[in-house]
């Protein structure tokens, strides 16, 4: 038996709120001695610390560094080993695309080419309005081809999410993202005899995006990762007796909600908004997935100022949590990305549990290392879900 079959059996529906604020990308590696969540000044966060239980947590083994997707399902208390989900998926359904089975879709980033280098794959992070332009030019050229139907939808910045239709089309595919710059593109290629097909389509995509924007000067190529067609995953609701709702500004992380069963609302861009969003609803759900960006973001630039910055930006809406009074409150990563290494890492993270059933440890402040002393341990993001609704009274006796 597995914890989703546990779960089936011992939830229970009951009034108590849960909230789970995730600040992605959170943990961090010394700089001058100190990580960024060390450099902060965190006084409502290290506030909550002492008051309630801290821990570490892996998303998915130790040493293993996790995309996303697999370390918010671990969150969720899905086993992301069981559940793999492309991040097209994640990113289609965000950002409302239309998903028809047989469908593929992915994850794409305009980036700029450079005597057969990919010299930066996010293009600079051009303005949404560039993005939304490139797109066009695009999908005007690919409407005069009847199969294979392709159109890319923009996102935010460098993003957009790419949908291919025809019959047959398999996402057994490999990234095709050089994932570091100053690299030669990669094409993808075929994981399975049945995604040959698929390859050969995705490839003469790629080469095509490349001709067609051969006269910009900074977006002249695409990158394509997470290819996925539509997944088959229970929801929260079944799973765990739940009304979750999603607080999230991110097309992936709202995508991920809706392929779980969770309320996703229209959110602001700005901090203020997620928490506005979130006390708007507040009388609907049970269960509340805040998410909060700008962590991760500086921390895959490198910018260890900023991440510094964003830290004690979300530390100062605390206290609007705490007015709603949770009777579970967790504060937690999905993955570290510190800025020292400019990306995701398999460094554990912060985790702090707020409950009335929850025994104070002797965590002095919401740090990486203080953590490390708390009651909880170090322990796999999966376990998070069932300590949360153990605290929040949702689980029945197992066993005699």
């Amino acid at each position: 038996m597995n914890w989703e079959d546990i779960a089936k059996e011992l939830t229970v529906q009951t009034d108590s709120k849960i909230v789970l604020l995730v600040i992605d990308g959170l943990g961090g590696l010394p700089v001058r001695g100190k990580t960024e969540l060390e450099t902060a000044q965190t006084h409502n966060l290290d506030r909550l610390a002492m008051r309630g239980c801290c821990g570490l947590t892996d998303p998915v083994f130790m040493g293993i560094t996790p995309g996303s997707g697999p370390a918010h399902l671990a969150l969720f208390g899905y086993d992301p080993l069981r559940h793999q989900l492309g991040r097209g998926i994640l990113e289609a359904l965000g950002s409302e695309v239309e998903v028809r089975q047989g469908d593929l879709v992915a994850r794409g980033n305009f980036a700029t080419l450079r005597d057969g280098l990919i010299v930066d794959r996010r293009a600079g992070r051009i303005p949404t309005s560039e993005c939304e332009r490139l797109c066009s030019i695009l999908n005007k050229a690919f409407a005069a081809q009847a199969d294979p139907e392709i159109a890319l939808f923009p996102g935010k910045e460098h993003r957009f999410v790419a949908r291919f239709r025809t019959p047959g089309l398999a996402d057994a595919l490999t990234d095709a993202d050089p994932q570091k710059d100053h690299k030669p593109p990669i094409p993808t290629a075929a994981l399975s005899p049945e995604a040959s097909k698929t390859a050969t389509v995705v490839n003469h995509f790629l080469a095509d995006v490349v001709k067609i924007l051969e006269d910009e000067p900074v977006a002249n190529a695409a990158l394509l990762r997470g290819f996925s067609v539509q997944p088959s995953i229970p929801r929260m609701q079944d799973l765990f007796k739940l009304r979750p709702a999603a607080i999230a500004n991110y097309p992936m992380y709202k995508g991920l909600a809706k392929l779980l069963g969770m309320a996703t609302y229209k959110v602001g861009a700005e901090t203020a908004d997620l928490f506005g969003a979130l006390e708007s609803h507040y009388g609907e759900h049970d269960f509340f997935y805040v998410h909060f960006k700008k962590t991760d973001a500086a921390g895959e630039d490198g910018n260890f100022e900023a991440k510094v910055r964003a830290i004690e930006e979300i530390d100062a809406f605390i206290p609007r949590l705490e007015a709603l009074k949770p009777d579970v409150l967790v504060v937690t990563a999905d993955h570290s990305t510190p800025a020292l290494m400019k990306g995701h890492s398999f460094h554990p993270n912060p985790f702090l549990l707020l409950a009335p059933t929850a025994l104070p440890d002797e965590t002095g402040s919401f740090t990486e290392r203080e953590c490390a002393k708390g009651l909880l341990g170090r322990f796999r993001s999966l376990y998070a879900m069932p300590l949360m609704l153990g605290h929040a009274g949702k689980l029945k006796k197992f066993g005699a």
